[in-house]
């Protein structure tokens, strides 16, 4: 029954913070700036916490996810599945670390480029493991260029930061975190299609001889 959980848990999970931290933004003060600010600025400058409970959630649904993958055997044994632990522990103790003051921010700051690291990493090591699981051999392609445009985004967010002098560093962070987001996203979608389908085919099956049976 747990096999079946995780991947409602993790597909609900990221899918609540994507909608959450977009509709927070979107109705947030207009005096904020989301190209200029990066997601934690934004939040730290936004009272109420919804981002950084969104960012809780998205960590904890990737738990979630982690746990689906490895109840299905998907091959995320080693690196894969501690780079995405990694994420996990790093989104939830960032929505945790206040980033307004100095030793915090700075904790706070290292948390966030744990996890902006994290998924690229594993995204690559990924790709041929998933190609050769003819389960998961429909996802390998899509990933690779999600790996390659999370890679993209993470040495662009990287220029941004430091010689570029945070330039829409704001804008440069959110295309990452969609290309990573949408990493995870194709990982649950998958793993709903694994763990639902064949019920779901079955009982449909069976309504269908239902109905015949009553012709």
């Amino acid at each position: 029954m747990a096999k079946r959980i995780y991947p409602l848990l993790a597909g609900g999970g990221i899918l609540l913070a994507v909608v959450t931290v977009v509709a927070a933004q979107v109705g947030g003060e207009p005096s904020l700036d989301p190209v200029s600010m990066t997601i934690s600025q934004y939040a730290a400058r936004d009272a109420g916490g919804v981002i950084e409970t969104a960012m809780a959630v998205l960590g904890l649904a990737s738990l979630a996810l982690l746990a689906g993958m490895r109840a299905v055997h998907a091959p995320v044994d080693g690196w894969p599945a501690r780079l995405i632990g990694l994420w996990s522990a790093s989104l939830i103790g960032a929505a945790v670390v206040p980033s307004d003051t100095s030793w915090q921010g700075d904790l706070h700051g290292l948390l966030s480029a744990a996890a902006f690291v994290s998924v690229p990493a594993a995204a690559i090591q990924l790709v041929g493991r998933l190609g050769q699981d003819e389960r998961w051999q429909a996802v390998a392609r899509p990933l690779e260029w999600l790996a390659l445009a999370s890679g993209l985004g993470l040495a662009a967010i990287t220029y941004v930061a430091l010689p570029g002098h945070g330039v829409m560093i704001g804008l440069v962070e959110r295309l990452l975190l969609t290309a990573e987001v949408s990493v995870l996203g194709l990982f649950a979608l998958r793993l709903v299609q694994l763990t639902w389908g064949p019920p779901l085919r079955e009982w449909i099956g069976g309504r269908r001889a239902d109905l015949a049976a009553h012709r």
